[in-house]
C-alpha cells in the first residue's frame, strides 16, 4: 500500500501530514521556529529552521500514522509564498531568507514598474502588479543593497522549493508558487524573459518550472536516512500555501471559491481560463491544476480584527468568561447575535494592517465609524465581523465582476468554526456557504498532490473528488441579503472618503 505525506512550511511553523490513498488522515506533526525583524519593515528566517523541522515532523508522521517507511511513496510540499532563498555558487545559503511580509522593497518595486514603462505594461506581462511581498523585488533589494551577496548568488529558490533542493537535489518549482515571483508568464506558465531582460536578470537563477503534480525528483540518499524514509520516495512540485489550501478545499472546478478566515482573510476562486483584473486590484496566478489559473484577494485583519477586539477592549470581559468556564469567542458570538443585522448602523474598516484587496494600501487605518451612545459590546463585536465580510465581498464583486462563475463558498480557517459567522459569509455573499470533512488546510492539499502524482489518482479533480465531502451547508436568506447589500454600498464608500485622511494620519507617526 502506499502512503503518502503532504508537508507544509509555514512562517511560524512546519506541519507535515500522512494519509492513506483513499484520503483518510493517520498522522499530524508539527513544529515552530523563530522569525526575525532585524530592522523596521524586515522579516527574515534561518532556511535551516525549516529543514530540522522537516526532518523532526516526518519522523514523527511516519511513526505516528505506524505505516512502514518503505510503504511513504510520495511527498507534497506547501509552504509561505514569494519568499527569497539565495543561494552561492556551492549551493550554500548565503544570508537569511526574506519572507513575504517582509515591507523593504518598495524603491524596487517603482523600479520595476519603471523599467516595464509602468503599472499597466506589468500587468500584462505578468498578471499583477508589483508588491512588496513578492520575490522579484527582493532580488533588485539584493542587487542594489548588498551587491557582495548579490555577486555570490547564483540561484534564488522560494521557501518550499529550498526544501526540495535538500530532499531532491534538485533546484525546481511550481506554477503556482511561481506566480508569486512576479517573474512568471502566467499566461504560458513559464518565466518571462522579457520581464528577466528588462530587469537585467539572468535566467539560470531561476529552477526548472512544473506543473504542480508532476514528479519532480526522487529522496537522495542522505535525505531519505535523515527523514528515515527510502529513494523510492517522490516529491511532486506541491504548490504554493494558498493554491495547496484551494485545494485541500477542493476547489478544483469553475464555480468553486474558498473563504479562509485565519490572521487574515483570503477568498479565492477557480478559473479555467486566464482571468486578469486590469487594475491589478486583485492577484492571478497559476492553479495547482494543471492547465488553471486562480485569482485571489487578501484581507490582511480578518479574525486578526476579532483577535485584536477581544485582546485589546475585552480583557475584563474575557476573564469574567473564562472564570465561568466559557470561551470568549463564543460569548462575544452571542452577544453578536443578539443585534440586528448591520449593527444598528455601527460600521467597522478591518484594516488594522494597512490593507491588500482591493485597496493595496499600507497607510488604511481600521476604525469604527457610525458609534453612537446605543452602541455596546455586541454592536461593536458584530460590526468587526460585518466589516471583515464585506472587505471579503469586495474581492469576490472582483471575481463577479470578469465573469469568474461563483455558485458555492467554501469556508475555512478559525473565524469559519462559528455557524453564526458562516451564515453572515452566506448573507454578504449572496451565496451558499458550505464547510468540508478535513481541516488540516494546505498540507492535506498537497497530500492529495501527492497521490496523483504516485499514481493513486489520475487527476487533481478525480483525487479531490474521492477525499472531500461537505459537512455543512448554509444557505443565503433573501431578507438578510438585501439589507446587507444597502449597507455594503455604504462600506464601499467609506475608505474612498477616508483615503486622504489615512495618509495624512500615517505621516504624523
Amino acid at each position: 500500500m502506499s502512503y503518502l505525506l503532504g508537508i507544509d512550511i509555514g512562517t511560524s511553523g512546519t506541519k507535515t501530514i500522512c494519509i492513506a490513498p483513499d484520503g483518510k488522515i493517520l498522522s499530524v506533526a508539527s513544529a515552530t521556529y523563530p522569525c526575525a525583524a532585524p530592522r523596521p519593515l524586515w522579516s527574515e528566517q534561518n532556511p535551516e529552521d525549516w529543514w530540522n523541522a522537516v526532518v523532526k515532523t516526518v519522523r514523527e508522521a511516519v511513526s505516528k500514522a505506524g505505516v512502514p517507511a518503505s510503504e511513504v511513496k510520495a511527498i507534497g510540499l506547501s509552504g509561505q509564498m514569494h519568499g527569497s532563498v539565495f543561494f552561492d555558487a556551492n549551493d550554500a545559503v548565503i544570508r537569511p531568507a526574506i519572507l513575504w511580509n517582509d515591507q523593504r522593497t518598495a524603491k524596487e518595486c517603482a523600479e520595476i514598474e519603471s523599467a516595464v514603462g509602468g503599472r499597466s505594461n506589468l500587468i500584462q506581462m505578468v498578471a499583477n502588479p508589483a508588491m512588496t511581498g513578492f520575490t522579484a523585488p527582493k532580488i533588485l533589494w539584493l542587487r542594489n543593497n548588498e551587491p557582495e551577496n548579490y555577486e555570490k548568488m547564483k540561484s534564488c529558490l522560494l521557501p518550499k522549493d529550498a526544501i526540495r533542493f535538500w530532499l531532491t537535489g534538485e533546484k525546481a518549482t511550481e506554477v503556482s508558487d511561481a506566480s508569486g515571483t512576479l517573474l512568471l508568464d502566467v499566461k504560458n506558465r513559464r518565466w518571462s524573459q522579457e520581464l528577466l531582460d528588462a530587469l537585467h536578470l539572468d535566467s539560470s537563477i531561476l529552477p526548472r518550472v512544473y506543473e504542480s503534480e508532476d514528479v519532480t525528483g526522487k529522496l537522495t540518499p542522505s535525505a531519505a536516512a535523515e527523514l528515515g524514509l527510502t529513494t523510492d520516495c517522490v516529491v511532486v512540485g506541491g504548490a504554493g500555501d494558498c493554491a495547496a489550501g484551494a485545494v485541500g478545499n477542493g476547489i478544483v472546478r469553475t464555480g468553486a471559491l474558498s473563504t479562509s478566515l485565519g490572521t487574515s482573510g483570503v477568498a479565492f476562486v477557480h478559473s479555467d481560463t486566464v482571468k486578469i483584473d486590469p487594475l491589478g486590484r486583485a492577484h492571478t496566478f497559476c492553479h495547482a491544476v494543471r492547465g488553471a489559473w486562480h485569482m485571489m484577494g487578501v484581507t490582511l485583519s480578518a479574525a486578526g480584527s476579532l483577535q485584536w477586539f477581544r485582546n485589546a477592549l475585552c480583557q475584563e470581559f474575557k476573564a469574567q468568561v473564562e472564570s465561568a468556564g466559557g470561551d470568549v469567542y463564543d460569548a462575544l458570538t452571542s452577544e453578536a447575535s443578539a443585534v440586528p443585522t448591520g449593527s444598528d448602523g455601527l460600521f467597522f474598516l478591518p484594516y488594522l494592517s494597512g490593507e491588500r484587496t482591493p485597496h493595496a494600501d499600507p497607510d488604511a487605518r481600521g476604525c469604527f465609524i457610525g458609534l453612537t451612545l446605543a452602541h455596546g459590546r455586541g454592536h461593536m463585536a458584530r460590526a468587526v465581523m460585518e466589516g471583515v465580510c464585506y472587505s471579503l465581498r469586495e474581492s469576490i464583486d472582483i471575481f463577479r465582476g470578469l465573469n469568474v462563475p461563483i455558485s458555492e463558498i467554501r469556508a475555512s480557517g478559525g473565524g469559519a468554526k462559528s455557524a453564526f459567522w458562516r451564515q453572515m459569509q452566506a448573507d454578504v455573499f449572496n451565496c451558499k456557504t458550505v464547510t468540508l470533512n478535513s481541516e488540516e488546510g494546505p498540507a492535506y492539499g498537497v497530500a492529495l498532490l501527492a497521490a496523483v502524482g504516485a499514481g493513486e489518482y489520475s487527476s487533481v479533480q478525480e483525487a479531490c473528488d474521492a477525499t472531500i465531502t461537505r459537512a455543512t451547508e448554509l444557505e443565503p436568506r433573501a431578507e438578510v441579503v438585501a439589507q446587507y447589500d444597502a449597507r455594503f454600498e455604504v462600506y464601499k464608500k467609506l475608505y474612498r472618503s477616508l483615503k486622504d485622511d489615512f495618509k495624512a494620519i500615517s505621516a504624523l507617526s
